[in-house]
Formats: structure tokens, C-alpha cells, sequence
């Protein structure tokens, strides 16, 4: 069977960048299993895998639109600490959920702390940054009912909402 949409399809991958660090592998543990078509992974990626059979095995070169986007300098602005109210000790690397300006929810981080100065960035930590994937499809199968409903790859024993 062949990749395509509403397909559950199983990937072992490695992720590096151009300096060739690794930056997330599923060696060692489960493969990756998602629903194909429902956004559930990088465009650049899907678009990459359509068509491709368990067996296969190929390398994929995502540039950042196709990615977690471009870095945007806009998405990093510097606040007060009282922002934070109620959390007690704040360090980089640290994320929270914020609301964006149109209302959304989106997930920032703390870039720099300098006295009352807290540095958030809005960006994906891999926005800007071209990936570079190993993945061999292990298993392409149909996806249940079930699946399809819940846009989402259950496990072997189902899945509980």
C-alpha cells in the first residue's frame, strides 16, 4: 500500500540540522505512527513521504517554510517579571502559554532574564532552521473508522478519550 491521505503510516526517522546534530531520532524507541493528510506532521515532510511504501527509505531536505516556519525578530518581545505573577523562580528555556493578539493560544519562552527584563520569543525553537530527516517507512495501513473520526492513529489496544 501506498502513502496517501487517511493513511496510518509508521516512520523510523532522524532529524538533523546542516551541521549535522542530531535533533530528534526515534532510534531507541516506538516509530513514528501518524495519519497522513491531517497536518499531523511538516508539510515539507508529508508532501515528501506521498507515495512511498514500507521499505522505503529515503532523505528529505525541509526548508523553514515548509518546516515550523521562518524566524520572525516580531515574535520576540521583552517584558516586566510581574508578567509572571505567581510563578516564583523564572529561567531561560522556560515556556508558557500566552494569548497572541488575535486571541489565540500560542507558547513562548523565555530567551534572556536581566533584572525586572524578561526576553520572550514567540518563534518555534526550529523556526528558520532547515531540517534534514532519514526516515524509513516501516508499515502503511489503512486507518480505521474509529481513527478517521478522531483525525488521530490510535494504539493496538484502541484508544480512550
Amino acid at each position: 500500500m501506498q502513502i496517501s491521505d487517511k493513511a496510518v503510516v509508521t516512520i523510523d526517522y532522524t532529524l538533523t540540522n546542516d551541521a549535522g546534530e542530531v535533533i530528534d531520532s526515534s532510534s531507541g524507541s516506538e516509530p513514528l505512527a501518524y495519519l497522513h493528510g491531517t497536518g499531523s506532521i511538516i508539510p515539507g515532510l508529508e508532501n515528501q513521504l506521498a507515495g512511498k511504501s514500507a521499505g522505503d527509505n529515503l532523505k528529505v531536505r525541509v526548508e523553514p517554510a515548509e518546516g515550523y516556519g521562518e524566524y520572525h525578530e516580531s515574535m520576540i518581545q521583552t517584558i516586566d517579571r510581574a508578567m509572571f505573577e505567581g510563578v516564583d523562580e523564572l529561567a531561560v528555556g522556560m515556556e508558557f502559554h500566552a494569548q497572541a493578539q488575535d486571541g489565540s493560544m500560542q507558547v513562548v519562552r523565555i530567551a534572556a532574564i536581566d533584572g525586572d527584563n524578561v526576553t520572550i520569543d514567540g518563534n518555534h525553537p526550529l523556526a528558520g532552521v532547515p531540517l534534514n530527516f532519514d526516515v524509513t517507512v516501516v508499515e502503511v495501513r489503512e486507518a480505521s473508522d474509529e481513527e478517521l473520526s478522531h483525525g488521530h492513529v490510535h494504539g493496538p489496544d484502541g484508544h480512550h478519550h
